[in-house]
């Protein structure tokens, strides 16, 4: 966990999970959240005990929303200003904004509005096929779809975040094949590329994310309207 010295009244609480049970993404996820949680800002970074360790089917999400949301309730105590959900999809995302007033978002939704600010065409690059169609939804889902492209490496979440010969060499295929079609930015959409985003965008000389500070940032924000007096 990542604390700054601040008065009470003014910190923020951030709570980032990562749905699924993989202790390498949850890992680099915490890394990389220590890494940007600015001042003034105590973030926590946890994983379900319990559920799948890749979610790779519709199966594993249902499983996975259960045990997020249970994860949330156990950390209600703690009263977190604000939800992060490390994952490329919306698991979770409707069942935690119905329970709290507190703000939630995705590294879906945080990342792909992000890249699509510039009004160009730009490239989420996820993992496992069966992923894309989820991804191409919230892209229609956000009114982003004329200008979000899809698609896979056809590498499975673990091999992902253990970079594996193969699970590299078809992220950077798909990185040269976005910049050969005129993408202006790429959004790596899985936590398990988590804390790639900064050397994978200094080597192409192209605008990656991996939608973590832009989440970050998105809660932050929203946390101080949320705690604004009337």
């Amino acid at each position: 966990m990542n604390t700054q010295t601040t008065s009470p009244e003014n910190t923020a609480r951030i709570l980032i999970i990562n749905p699924n049970t993989n202790g390498n993404v949850t890992h680099s996820i915490r890394e990389l959240i220590s890494s940007i949680t600015p001042a003034g800002t105590i973030t926590k970074v946890t994983s379900p005990a319990h559920g799948p360790y890749a979610i790779e089917s519709e199966q594993h999400k249902k499983e996975a929303t259960q045990h997020v949301l249970t994860l949330i309730e156990q950390h209600n105590a703690e009263s977190f200003d604000g939800y992060i959900m490390a994952c490329f999809d919306d698991i979770a995302i409707p069942e935690a904004r119905a329970i709290t007033q507190a703000p939630v978002i995705s590294l879906a939704e945080a990342g792909m509005r992000s890249a699509a600010a510039s009004g160009d065409l730009f490239t989420v690059i996820t993992t496992f096929e069966e992923a894309v169609p989820t991804i191409k939804k919230l892209s229609d889902a956000y009114g982003l779809s004329k200008r979000c492209r899809v698609v896979a490496t056809g590498i499975g979440v673990s091999d992902t975040a253990a970079q594996t010969k193969q699970a590299e060499a078809r992220l950077h295929e798909a990185i040269q094949e976005a910049i050969r079609l005129e993408s202006t930015a790429v959004v790596l959409g899985s936590g398990a590329f988590a804390g790639r985003a900064t050397a994978l965008e200094k080597r192409y000389g192209i605008k990656i994310s991996d939608g973590f500070a832009e989440a970050l940032n998105y809660t932050l924000h929203n946390t101080q309207l949320h705690k604004a007096p009337n």
